[in-house]
């Protein structure tokens, strides 16, 4: 029989017992985590979400309820009153907060049972992944993710006070909106009240938290559900969470000031001290030093070597080497010990040099013996100029000079400082164990700025927003999108000069957030979207009701959003973002718990008008 919980208060959690509560009476209540029998005495791991306690059912001192507890299994939810003993001190449990502690039971109720679970919160051994998210509630009470999820209660907790704090405005903007195709595809939601028409569930508020500004409250934020119907991976999800501000009258310095603020007090939270300010970045500087737009800082940056070299060392090497000296000779290093000759050989064998077109687009040098033998001046000079410590494997990375490829003649800095990007990150993979440098919580922050405005699309063949339509660009290059206006189907056009005043803040390689500054000017739009080959009345199809918001005396304003669940997955050192989402999607984009995304009836499907056709192969 189980028993009702009635008027019965739990006066202390699982995990709050200390020594200092020895002799007083305590009421618990929790799920049975561990059971031991030893005949006359049963102990039991009572957990809750702040712990365990041990406690006693003592059948000399309590035969009735020693009796009953002889039901109890994994999982059970009791409730229990008695007295705290202190443990003798060679019976204390150091592994957990109460172990010098334990309560001896009077009273036992048995609140509900349990069937075996197909998997148990306290085993160190886990499931699969889909077992561990079909039983999503089970999993949620395993310690670490407890954890994982207080963590992330708390770093939202400290954002939303240290904004409250600085002025901001929490205001909530709608879920079901307009669609406007852009970047990923939209959620779609239909609408019975209007046959044949569609919500879309938000990507972000960004054309929201704009009106916001323009309606007067000049400081708005929000930690904002977003969706986007993207192929996943594991730090992506369907449905996310946004830290969204935005601010009138900024200049990218304030936007930066206030991310570091709410940073540093989120950190703060989980435990960790950041420093600020942090470090600033161009785009430009970015590609070139690390080979992408999120660097990875806590590796050298590569090292263009070419300097090291006179005009004629360096004519010798890239004729002998068959590279393009007009492009970087890339130093690649990274703290790897000694490896063998076939080790080094295989590098170009793997991974990112497949991925990047191998010898058709990068050149590799890793052999140091054969180039000190060769280029025994020219070596010291590059180890030098590269700064190569003794226990770095290194290697350098040339654009390959094939003239027979056009495909490779193309290839730009950009592109080919990519391709090594890619290679340094490869083997910092590869060696991770070794160099050590993904290890622990070192902190390595950054703002890349002046990001392009405009990006080429081969597939297109034209410009497109870089950022989105939007986001403004720097005064200096306004004369130059002037002189460039009509160009957006010419590859070679200066629009892919123009920088705009976008900004990311990223963190050991993860971009953390996006943000611009807006273009606020009817004039400034108008041009834009005339360089995107927009004419005035697409472009009111298309944002209308936004344009038109942009009549009434909109102030300069500018935001950023960030991501929660990555902030909270990287503070708690997992792998994925489904380990700090409650409820979480798969790869697929399944919810297992639910059974989620199912067929609906066909009744719901004539109400709103919907006829399902069997998807084209």
């Amino acid at each position: 029989m189980l028993d009702f919980l009635g008027d019965l208060q739990r006066t202390h959690m699982c995990g709050a017992l200390r020594s200092v509560d020895a002799g007083k009476p305590a009421i618990l209540m929790g799920w049975v985590n561990r059971r031991r029998d030893l005949g006359s005495i049963i102990f039991i791991d009572l957990r809750d979400r702040t712990g365990i306690s041990q406690v006693v059912f003592n059948k000399e001192l309590n035969p009735l309820a020693h009796q009953k507890a002889e039901q109890l299994r994994n999982e059970f939810v009791i409730a229990v009153t008695g007295k705290v003993k202190q443990r003798d001190p060679n019976t204390y449990n150091k592994n957990i907060p109460t172990g010098e502690v334990e309560l001896v039971v009077d009273e036992l109720r048995i609140l509900n049972d349990s069937k075996q679970p197909p998997f148990l919160p306290g085993e160190t051994i886990l499931p699969n992944e889909e077992m561990r998210l079909k039983y999503r509630y089970i999993d949620l009470r395993r310690e670490v993710m407890q954890f994982n999820i207080e963590m992330r209660h708390k770093v939202s907790k400290a954002i939303r006070d240290y904004l409250s704090g600085r002025g901001f405005f929490e205001i909530e903007t709608p879920f079901m909106t307009r669609s406007t195709p852009e970047g990923a595809r939209d959620y779609l939601v239909p609408s019975r009240v209007q046959p044949g028409s569609f919500y879309a569930l938000p990507q972000s508020p960004q054309m929201f938290k704009q009106i916001l500004m323009i309606s007067g409250f000049d400081k708005y934020f929000q930690i904002v559900r977003c969706f986007r119907d993207e192929d996943l991976r594991a730090d992506r999800q369907p449905e996310f969470t946004q830290i969204d501000l935005e601010m009138s009258y900024p200049q990218p310095e304030r936007i930066y000031e206030v991310v570091e603020g709410f940073l540093t007090a989120a950190f703060a939270a989980a435990g960790y001290e950041i420093k600020t300010p942090f470090l600033r970045m161009s785009y430009d500087e970015a590609i070139r030093l690390y080979g992408n737009d999120k660097p990875e800082m806590r590796l050298p940056a590569m090292v263009d070597v070419r300097e090291a070299l006179t005009a004629g060392e360096l004519e010798e090497v890239t004729s002998k080497f068959r590279i393009r000296k007009e492009l970087p000779w890339q130093l690649i290093r990274i703290k790897a010990g000694d490896i063998s000759g076939t080790e080094r050989r295989t590098i170009g064998t793997y991974g990112a040099y497949q991925h990047v077109g191998g010898p058709n687009f990068v050149q590799l040098m890793t052999d140091p013996k054969r180039f000190a033998k060769d280029h025994p001046a020219q070596l010291e000079k590059i180890l030098a100029f590269g700064k190569v410590e003794p226990d770095d494997l290194w290697l350098l990375a040339g654009a390959a000079a094939k003239t027979e490829s056009p495909a490779v003649m193309e290839q730009s800095l950009q592109h080919f400082c990519e391709k090594c990007g890619f290679l340094r990150l490869d083997l910092a993979q590869k060696y991770a164990a070794k160099h050590g440098a993904f290890a622990g919580k070192d902190f390595r922050f950054l703002w890349v700025t002046d990001f392009p405005m405009f990006e080429w699309d081969k597939d297109e063949k034209r410009w497109n927003p870089a950022h989105h339509p939007f986001t403004t660009l720097h005064e200096e290059d306004m004369a130059k999108l002037e002189a460039n206006i009509d160009s957006v189907h010419d590859p070679n056009s200066p629009l892919g000069e123009i920088r705009a005043l976008a900004y990311d803040v990223v963190l050991n390689g993860t971009e953390l957030g996006s943000g611009s500054i807006r273009i606020h000017r009817q004039d400034v739009q108008r041009k834009i979207f005339q360089a995107l080959g927009m004419n005035d009345e697409e472009a009111r199809a298309r944002f209308g009701f936004f344009l038109e918001a942009l009549e009434y005396g909109t102030p300069p304003h500018g935001g950023i959003a960030l991501g929660l669940d990555r902030i909270v997955m990287i503070l708690a050192g997992a792998e994925s973002l489904r380990e700090v989402i409650p409820f979480p999607k798969t790869a697929r984009a399944v919810d297992l718990m639910v059974d989620a995304p199912t067929p609906v009836s066909e009744g719901q499907l004539r109400e709103l008008g919907i006829a399902v056709k069997k998807a084209r192969e």
